[in-house]
């Protein structure tokens, strides 16, 4: 039996909560409160002395982490990480992240909400010792406006540099105010550098204007060492599709470039980011979720290196699939998403052995009870699932 959950209390990210706590930052940031629901929505990822590592929400709401040294199969007592009380973004598209440096660092990023709806801080705890200590949480963006901060998404580079990517709201805020530009669509992407590991941070960078508001940032490696960013953006009139860029450690050198091209035209933001894994071949697999000619599906792509789409695209075999991920290592390429049968929510993944040329459908697990979304992680050349139910933490090896 995989170890019992941790049972954590759910926290909108878009709820006003009653009292609020005076940060150092000026803001008055929620403070973690017990609620109603599950907040199952964690961060994981391997160490590289290969432990597991999850973070997410105890019962009282607070950040907790937990350490597995068997693969999930058991795992140590929790342990508290103090981040001053303050409430912690863990449902759905908004999860705590977690990130492991070259030189023993370890961080932990989240949104917190602050005292107005839809606004929200991006937070980082950073460790120098492997996770030992870590010192009390920053603010990584440089921009303190009473606004959207949020989905952040986080990746150390092969020069060991941490890149952070995030919705932002500060161009629509300034076309409110008659700043002369058009009527603005959605949000945008900002994203900074930091060159020690989270101690500082380098300027809030535009990527793009006009993204969706509410779905997650895919990022991942590039043959040269880079990160790479896909998002739902908003293609004018009210398309939405998806973006691709490479995140430097100055200001992108090209706009981005359109990844796909369901032709989505919505005018809500669907909470259903997507997945991107690197491609033996240099390229890129992609995951995502879109209604193309009336049919709303999860979809499988492949990217150019420019993040241009190429080959045919591919439903997953599976109508009810929903927040897939996508991850490779080598040529093994797995997909893995849930899937409601009217009844019980199903853990599903879709493998590769030839880059994506070949898939075998796998069931994987299932529950009735409450449930986060299924994150895929690297071991070495392993890849595995977690999956978070309100009952069970399920970690399988593909």
């Amino acid at each position: 039996m995989i170890d019992s959950l941790l049972r954590i209390p759910l926290v909108f990210c878009l709820t006003l909560l009653p009292l609020a706590v005076q940060a150092q930052d000026g803001h008055a940031h929620q403070p973690a409160k017990a609620a109603k629901k599950p907040a199952l929505a964690i961060g994981a990822a391997f160490a590289p002395d290969g432990a597991l590592w999850a973070v997410g929400l105890d019962a009282q709401a607070r950040l907790e982490l937990r350490i597995s040294r068997d693969d999930g199969r058991s795992w140590q007592a929790p342990r508290l990480l103090d981040n001053g009380g303050e409430a912690v973004a863990a449902d759905g598209e908004s999860r705590p992240k977690l990130a492991f440096g070259p030189q023993g660092q370890v961080v932990v990023a989240y949104t917190t909400p602050l005292s107005k709806p839809y606004t929200g801080a991006i937070r980082l705890l950073r460790s120098t010792d492997g996770g030992a200590t870590f010192a009390a949480p920053a603010t990584v963006h440089h921009d303190r406006q009473l606004i959207t901060h949020r989905f952040e998404s986080i990746a150390f580079d092969a020069q060991g540099r941490l890149h952070t990517a995030w919705v932002d709201k500060r161009d629509l805020e300034l076309a409110k105010k008659g700043s002369g530009k058009p009527a603005y669509r959605g949000a945008a992407i900002y994203h900074n550098v930091s060159l020690d590991g989270g101690a500082s941070f380098g300027p809030d960078t535009k990527l793009a204007d006009y993204s969706c508001e509410c779905c997650r940032i895919a990022l991942a490696p590039t043959p040269d060492g880079q990160v790479a960013a896909l998002w739902r953006h908003v293609f004018a009139p009210n398309i939405r599709d998806h973006a691709f860029a490479l995140l430097g450690a100055a200001a992108p050198a090209a706009a981005p470039v359109r990844a796909t091209f369901d032709n989505w035209a919505v005018d809500a933001c669907p909470h259903h980011g997507p997945a991107l894994a690197p491609a033996a071949d240099g390229g890129y697999h992609a995951v995502w979720f879109g209604e193309r000619a009336g049919l709303a599906q999860v979809r499988y792509g492949r990217l150019d290196r420019d993040g241009k789409p190429v080959g045919a695209v591919l439903a997953l075999p599976d109508e009810q699939a929903e927040h897939a991920d996508v991850l490779s290592a080598g040529k093994r390429v797995a997909i893995v998403w849930r899937s409601f049968d009217g009844s019980s929510m199903n853990l599903k993944a879709w493998v590769s052995d030839d880059d994506g040329q070949h898939f075998i459908l796998r069931q994987l697990a299932r529950s009735t009870a409450e449930s986060d979304s299924p994150h895929l992680l690297r071991k070495g050349t392993q890849l595995f699932v977690i999956w978070n139910t309100a009952g069970e933490r399920h970690v399988a090896a593909l």
